[in-house]
C-alpha cells in the first residue's frame, strides 16, 4: 500500500454486507482496500457509488477502451492516484492494451494513441475543467465516431469519474498499489503544469 494516510480513518468493515464486500474485494485485489474502510462510515454513499459504477460497466454503447482512457485522463488531471492505479489494474482484466493504458497520464506527448483516443481524452479533460471548456469542435468528431448514445455514455462515464476522483482526492484516498502488486510497469508520469508536452 502506498497511501500516506487518509483524511478520514478507516472504519471496521462489519456485518453481513461487510462479509460479502470483504470476500469480493479479496478475490479481486488480494486484500481489503483501505478506501472501502473509509467509505464504510456512510454505507448508503458507498453502496450508491458501487452500484452506479457496476451499472456503468454493463453499458455497451461506447467502447470499453475509450471509457477506461477517459476515466484515467480525468484521474490524471484531478490527481487521483487511486483511480489511475485501479483503472490501469482493471485494464489488464479487461484485456486492454496495457502499453497504451500506462501512457494515459502522458497522452498529449505519447505517440501510441489513435486520433479518436486522443479526442476522447481531450474531451474528458475539457469536461472536467471548472467551468467545462468543451467546444463544438471537440464534440463533432466524437458524435460522428460514437453516435449520440455512445457520446452520452462517454460523457456519463466522465461525470462519474469526476465524482470518484474528486471524492477520493478530497478524502486523501491514494493509490493502494494494485498494479505494482501484479508486476505491471509503472504508469507514465503526467508532465508538470506549464512544461512542454
Amino acid at each position: 500500500m502506498t497511501t500516506s494516510g487518509t483524511r478520514v480513518p478507516s472504519a471496521p468493515v462489519t456485518g453481513l454486507y461487510g462479509v460479502v464486500v470483504k470476500k469480493f474485494a479479496t478475490r479481486m485485489f488480494g486484500s481489503m482496500p483501505e478506501s472501502i474502510g473509509v467509505l464504510w462510515h456512510h454505507l448508503p454513499a458507498l453502496k450508491a457509488s458501487m452500484a452506479y459504477g457496476q451499472k456503468l460497466q454493463k453499458w455497451d454503447e461506447c467502447d470499453e477502451t475509450l471509457k477506461t482512457y477517459a476515466h484515467m485522463a480525468v484521474a490524471s488531471l484531478v490527481g487521483c492516484s487511486w483511480c489511475l492505479d485501479f483503472n490501469y489494474f482493471m485494464a489488464r482484466d479487461k484485456g486492454l492494451d496495457l502499453d497504451k493504458a500506462r501512457e494515459v497520464p502522458n497522452w498529449r506527448a505519447s505517440t501510441v494513441f489513435s486520433t479518436l483516443e486522443r479526442q476522447v481524452m481531450e474531451y474528458a479533460e475539457a469536461a472536467s475543467q471548472t467551468p467545462p471548456t468543451v467546444t463544438d469542435e471537440m464534440v463533432e468528431p466524437l458524435l460522428a465516431a460514437l453516435g449520440p448514445a455512445g457520446l452520452i455514455e462517454l460523457t456519463t462515464v466522465i461525470g462519474f469519474a469526476n465524482m470518484t476522483t474528486r471524492s477520493n482526492t478530497a478524502l486523501g484516498i491514494e493509490s493502494e498499489g494494485f498494479a505494482s502488486a501484479c508486476g505491471m510497469k509503472p504508469l507514465a508520469e503526467r508532465p508538470a503544469v506549464g512544461s512542454p508536452a
